[in-house]
């Protein structure tokens, strides 16, 4: 029995093959015939192989890749898959504006008078031709961009923030936190190039570093290669973590609960040895410059998509309640937490510092404009945020997973500077 969501991807699947190949038939209907043929069999040919690649991506999964070049050629496969899924979005549009109404109109004015309707027959598949060349060209702009996209996986982005936060003690103005998020360690395959993001890391000479969430794809055994790499960060106030909804494993099948709990407890082990103090529901207040800074961090707590709440505020609060310390910051890996609790029930955290999403790793950001797709279910996605006097900076991502690159959201060292 095939199940619905199986059911609909399949019929998705043929959509986009039926649309796509419509496209490019009736782009070379001009063409030689042999020609015609020839890239009729290639484009048979890459439509099975996308098909294997559905099949190989989950079957090896996200971090157990046989070898290098099988991974991106998957990968480059979907991104070409990406490419006719935007062909056949666009030919679909073309049948629903243009095709069909003028099909009618066509049909009815030849009916009626045979020699009127070839003209506007003939500007009907002119127009028709138009709809298919633009598809096919915005779909291999796609597939380009995502194949490119692919070479800007470590290319990190130091973005500089300057927070000025009402009421803010002398004591803590001028003071640099680092923050980074989601680093994935499971998908990485360049270890030197993730040492230069940490030497990035320790350029900007940070005063606190701070981590929120996702440290690994599913495993704690993705992490061990890199531990003495991460092992490297160091700030004067220390370094800080907190976990983020893959850190659990919850997107693999174990032998056992008991293996399951296993990994999360290697896990932690983990930040240990590289000096990271994992915060588990709980807080820490630091001491800087004679005055108070507390730190909150809790275990991810997601009001979209079904993510788990392991989270409890609350609890990550305790001691906190009267007040004395004048600055506090949490760290909570998804940035829906700020708006479904953190602003309804504590307003006397100033900053939140989020990951999370990525920024899809896909989309446009630019001085004075940013967009993805993301954002149509985040409605906090990438940057910073202010509502009274609250703030939530939400960290682009440090690392990747399930697309092996970044097209247009670039990976993320965020520097905060206290003012």
């Amino acid at each position: 029995m095939i199940s619905k969501p199986l059911l609909f991807f399949g019929l998705f699947i043929l959509a986009v093959e039926y649309y796509s190949f419509v496209a490019l038939r009736t782009v070379l209907k001009s063409t030689n015939s042999n020609f015609q043929w020839g890239l009729f069999i290639l484009y048979a040919v890459l439509s099975l192989a996308i098909l294997w690649s559905f099949w190989a991506l989950p079957n090896y999964g996200k971090s157990a890749w046989p070898s290098l070049a099988l991974k991106y050629t998957v990968n480059i496969l979907i991104g070409v898959f990406l490419g006719k899924t935007l062909v056949a979005a666009i030919m679909l549009i073309g049948d629903l504006l243009l095709v069909i109404p003028n099909t009618v109109k066509f049909l009815t004015q030849f009916r009626s008078s045979p020699a009127d309707g070839v003209p506007g027959g003939a500007r009907f598949i002119s127009r028709f031709t138009f709809i298919s060349q633009t598809a096919l060209l915005l779909g291999a702009v796609l597939t380009s961009g995502l194949v490119y996209g692919m070479t800007n996986r470590y290319r990190y982005q130091i973005r500089r923030v300057r927070l000025p936060i009402p009421s803010l003690p002398d004591a803590f103005k001028g003071l640099r936190i680092v923050q980074i998020s989601d680093i994935h360690s499971g998908s990485f395959d360049d270890p030197d190039a993730v040492a230069e993001g940490v030497a990035s890391i320790l350029d900007q000479k940070p005063d606190l570093i701070l981590f929120t969430g996702d440290i690994v794809n599913d495993k704690a055994e993705e992490l061990a290669p890199y531990l003495q790499v991460f092992k490297k960060l160091n700030a004067p106030l220390g370094v800080y973590s907190v976990l983020g909804n893959h850190d659990y494993g919850d997107y693999v099948s174990w032998s056992s609960d008991e293996a399951k709990k296993q990994n999360l407890e290697q896990l932690k082990q983990h930040h240990a040895a590289m000096g990271w103090r994992l915060l588990m529901n709980e807080n820490v207040v630091l001491e800087h410059r004679g005055q108070d800074l507390a730190l909150i961090g809790i275990e991810n707590w997601g009001a979209k998509a079904g993510f788990p709440k392991y989270g409890d505020l609350q609890k990550a609060t305790a001691g906190l309640e009267n007040g004395d310390v004048p600055l506090k910051i949490l760290l909570s890996h998804d940035p829906s937490h700020w708006e479904a609790e953190v602003r309804k029930s504590y307003p006397d955290i100033a900053l939140t510092l989020s990951g999370h999403t990525h920024g899809m790793q896909f989309g446009i950001d630019i001085p004075g404009f940013k967009w993805s797709p993301v954002q149509y279910v985040y409605d906090q996605w990438a940057g910073l945020y202010q509502q009274e006097n609250q703030f939530l900076y939400v960290n682009r991502g440090f690392g990747f997973i399930g697309y092996q690159g970044r097209l247009g959201i670039l990976p993320e060292i965020t520097v905060i500077e206290l003012a």
